[in-house]
């Protein structure tokens, strides 16, 4: 059993993580860490995962995450770097869903969030944990550094363009609109996010600069291998839950003939938490709600020059905690995963449908599916 610790299980982030790792058949939650809710069984917080975790929250000094195999930040930025090392000492890998280990620039990393990086050194050995882009280098990390919501949207939908060695597009005048749900912002009480503020209302905001720009940017980069131009424009939308990012970006006339339908099919071949959809698709939020897929729909309106993708996910799941659980259990994920994946199959050919929840990732309980032979057993339970 890989003994598991998380710091900071009391937010968005902390119970998806929570809700993943406790239906995980080689996992065991050994500690969970909040001062504040000190000796608070962590059901009497989640009343969902009655049954599922008997944990309780403890404070930071009474946990002993030394004695773990893995430990899990979900915390803001700046808590991670400053237990890493010791963690990292006594022979514990780390996992940040924050942003402590994704830029490799310190400064950069002070400019944007406002405070100064308290272990550099870290950063040489830590990996940017998009598994898509950086699955074998994750393989081995004691640190890695997961990639932020809109970041992972970004980056997967413009990444066949920008991987094939030229270019194919205008890389200096890239383009990103993109929505997500207001828990996005997490679940501390601020006025933008309460119910009369954000409801009946869509806004953007971060126009003149936003912390995940710099991110994306840097990893764009790393995938094409030469410097890019992004604008990034976000906005908050009356849902609680999802990420919608619209991209766009301009053909070179070297790259008319591509079929960039076939393109984005090739790339993503052997990744199966990203889904690219037929032709002509319109993916939805609703449809990976909880879920640890990413879908991807490529446009070329009046088959003209500009090229338009559309991407969706879970903010919490794929943009968050689902993306880290994969990266540190893959090994013992493959044989489940693959009967999950059989699983869907004979679903899917039964009934010509994707179903909307559907249980893609192996060990994401993303809803009750429809049919018994698309329910698995050791482990893998439906939300209640």
């Amino acid at each position: 059993m890989i003994k598991v610790g998380i710091v900071g299980g009391t937010g968005y982030t902390g119970v998806e993580l929570l809700r993943i790792l406790a239906a995980h058949p080689e996992v065991e939650l050994t500690a969970i860490t909040s001062r504040k809710e000190d000796g608070m069984p962590v059901a009497e917080m989640f009343p969902s995962l009655r049954g599922h975790v008997s944990l309780a929250f403890s404070a930071p000094e009474k946990a002993r995450l030394d004695q773990c195999d893995v430990v899990f930040f979900a915390t803001p930025h700046g808590v991670a770097m400053a237990q890493a090392k010791e963690l990292l000492a006594a022979g514990v890998k780390v996992i940040d869903l924050a942003a402590d280990c994704r830029i490799k620039d310190t400064a950069v990393f002070e400019k944007w969030y406002g405070m100064p990086h308290s272990c550099p050194d870290i950063l040489d050995e830590a990996v940017y944990g998009l598994a898509e882009v950086n699955r074998e280098a994750i393989r081995s990390a004691r640190v890695v550094g997961l990639a932020g919501c809109y970041p992972t949207t970004m980056q997967l939908g413009f990444a066949p363009l920008l991987a094939q060695g030229r270019p194919l597009v205008n890389e200096s005048a890239l383009i990103a609109d993109c929505k997500s749900g207001v828990s996005g912002a997490g679940r501390k009480a601020e006025v933008h996010t309460l119910l009369a503020e954000a409801a009946d209302n869509f806004k953007a905001y971060g126009v003149k600069g936003h912390r995940h720009l710099p991110e994306t940017v840097q990893g764009l980069e790393a995938i094409a291998g030469r410097k890019i131009g992004l604008t990034f424009v976000p906005h908050l939308v009356p849902m609680i839950r999802g990420i919608h990012s619209t991209l766009y970006a301009t053909l070179l006339p070297e790259a008319r003939d591509i079929d960039f339908q076939a393109l984005y099919e090739q790339h993503f071949a052997n990744d199966p938490f990203v889904d690219v959809l037929p032709a002509g698709s319109h993916p939805e939020t609703r449809s990976v709600r909880a879920s640890n897929m990413l879908r991807i729909a490529v446009h070329r309106p009046g088959g003209g020059d500009l090229l338009v993708i559309l991407v969706v996910e879970d903010n919490l799941v794929k943009g968050a905690a689902g993306q880290g659980t994969p990266l540190r259990f893959a090994s013992a994920a493959g044989a489940a995963r693959r009967r999950c994946r059989r699983a869907e199959n004979r679903f899917r050919g039964r009934t010509r449908i994707r179903p909307r929840n559907s249980c893609s990732f192996w060990l994401c309980p993303t809803g009750q599916p429809r049919s018994s032979r698309h329910r698995h057993s050791r482990g893998y339970r439906t939300r209640q």
